[in-house]
């Protein structure tokens, strides 16, 4: 692979070399080929901005295209500066991992041998969840637990102790539910364990031996960087700035508070590719420990939401027609991250962008990519098929609620119709969804899509608990079957 790629001083990419080969008969892949991809479905999908980082057997090479923000103009680079959303997640996973490998950490013990105060509403869960079940989203913990603790150091220890009284998805060991909150256990496990704060320990632990210089926490080390701005809007039409750059407190953190250029968030791939060793071969994290993280712990019923197929330590886990990978997406208000990793061909991708339709940006553009470079198709759409096939809805009908939610489901000629409304906490959060659902299968359903990253269809698949429970999962949380 080259390594003659450069950014220079006029703001154009120079390329000497080819990278990769184009098809079976060796014509070869320019990097000038997939800026203009990267250009053309920029802007087909109204994306206003995006930053391409692809890691192939060791070499990262990073393209930028659009603006950053379409009131200012301001061009997006590939030093732009993004929010991760949820990708902090692989960021906290990777700490904790560092953790176990020193010993200073057993996965299965009761988080509460860790910290003593740990307390949910569920008196069992309390005593039994670990920190394996945390970082595998199988502890029951929620993801909607919303707590502005303030900017001080103590923000994780203050936003754990709130969530003493929030009630549980569904009850630990039994699903995998994804869990917000759970990553922010695990960030101040960390915070305990280190005698640092989880920003402090990032960077000491991770960013620094890494050499992340564009990695950071806080707004205002954002600010010493190009940095780009969220857009929302309708999907196929010209989105528009955010009302707010940032909504997230500092507690959010381990769970979704890091930004990044594409090409850091490739130099820590890369570093879980080349068995925890930076490019320097400091051991940051053990080959036992890499392994670990994307070894399979659970399997996913919602195989769309997030193309997942099951979940390790941190990392989500694809199958790509037998072809194995790891990755995960991340979103804030109206920016969008994807991570795909191939580790049989060495490859990794990452894309940051800004607004508009950038799930359908990222799948056309990685479908390219993957497969060129990793003979890997990304999956089709989810959708229901021209013709839906008969459903029996009676066992289906009833009332499931998780912490924050509930979702009626019945049956109104012949069609299943969701009602997803918030209440307890969250009730003022919006108005109840309704929409009517198309059976994909006898327990999957296709529900309209609510945005840029749900795409048209929003995957509605209902499932059963470890226990037996019935539950439905929207958006990768749990909701177990109460009446």
């Amino acid at each position: 692979m080259p390594k003659n790629l450069s950014w220079d001083a006029q703001g154009t990419w120079s390329v000497k070399g080819d990278w990769g080969t184009r098809d079976s008969e060796g014509r070869k892949l320019y990097l000038g080929h997939w800026q203009a991809r990267l250009d053309q479905l920029r802007i087909a999908h109204h994306v206003p901005g995006a930053t391409l980082a692809v890691l192939v057997d060791g070499d990262i090479q990073e393209l930028a295209s659009g603006v950053l923000h379409l009131g200012t103009g301001v061009d997006a680079t590939p030093d732009s500066v993004f929010q991760l959303g949820s990708l902090a997640k692989i960021y906290t996973a990777t700490l904790i991992m560092q953790l176990v490998d020193s010993g200073a950490l057993d996965l299965d013990a009761p988080v509460r041998d860790v910290l003593p105060d740990f307390v949910v509403a569920d008196e069992e869960a309390t005593r039994t969840i670990t920190t394996r079940q945390l970082l595998s989203h199988t502890s029951g913990l929620t993801c909607d637990f919303t707590y502005d603790s303030g900017r001080g150091d103590d923000c994780l220890a203050r936003y754990v102790e709130a969530a003493k009284d929030v009630g549980l998805d569904c009850p630990p060991g039994t699903a995998v539910s994804y869990s917000s909150l759970g990553y922010n256990v695990l960030g101040r496990i960390v915070e305990v364990l280190t005698g640092r704060t989880w920003d402090e320990a990032l960077k000491e632990r991770l960013l620094a031996p890494l050499g992340l210089t564009h990695t950071m926490t806080l707004p205002e080390e954002a600010l010493a960087h190009r940095t780009a701005m969220g857009h929302l809007g309708e999907l196929g039409e010209e989105p528009t700035p955010a009302p707010a750059w940032d909504l997230m407190p500092r507690s959010a953190g381990p769970y979704g508070r890091v930004l990044a250029t594409a090409g850091d968030v490739a130099r820590l791939a890369r570093m879980h590719l080349e068995d925890g060793k930076s490019p320097e071969g400091v051991q940051v994290l053990s080959p036992r420990g890499v392994a670990a993280m994307r070894q399979r712990e659970v399997d996913v019923p919602d195989k769309w939401t997030v193309s997942a197929d099951g979940w390790g330590l941190g990392w989500t886990l694809y199958d790509w027609s037998g072809i194995p990978g790891f990755g995960h997406d991340g979103a804030s208000i109206g920016q969008y991250g994807f991570l795909r990793v191939v580790p049989s061909a060495g490859v990794a991708l990452i894309l940051l962008t800004n607004g508009g339709d950038a799930r359908q940006l990222y799948a056309d553009l990685f479908d390219e990519l993957l497969g060129e470079l990793a003979g890997v198709r990304m999956p089709t759409p989810f959708a229901p098929p021209t013709e839906p096939p008969v459903v029996d809805l009676a066992p289906l009908c009833g009332t499931y609620k998780r912490e924050g939610v509930e979702i009626t489901v019945t049956e109104q000629g012949g069609t299943a119709h969701l009602v997803y409304a918030f209440v307890d906490g969250m009730k003022d959060f919006s108005p109840p969804l309704e929409m009517d659902l198309t059976p994909v299968s006898p327990t999957v359903f296709a529900g309209p899509g609510s945005g840029a990253y749900s795409a048209d269809w929003m995957p509605v698949v209902f499932a059963t608990l470890a226990d037996g429970t019935a539950c439905v999962y929207i958006g990768m949380r749990a909701a177990p079957k109460v009446a």
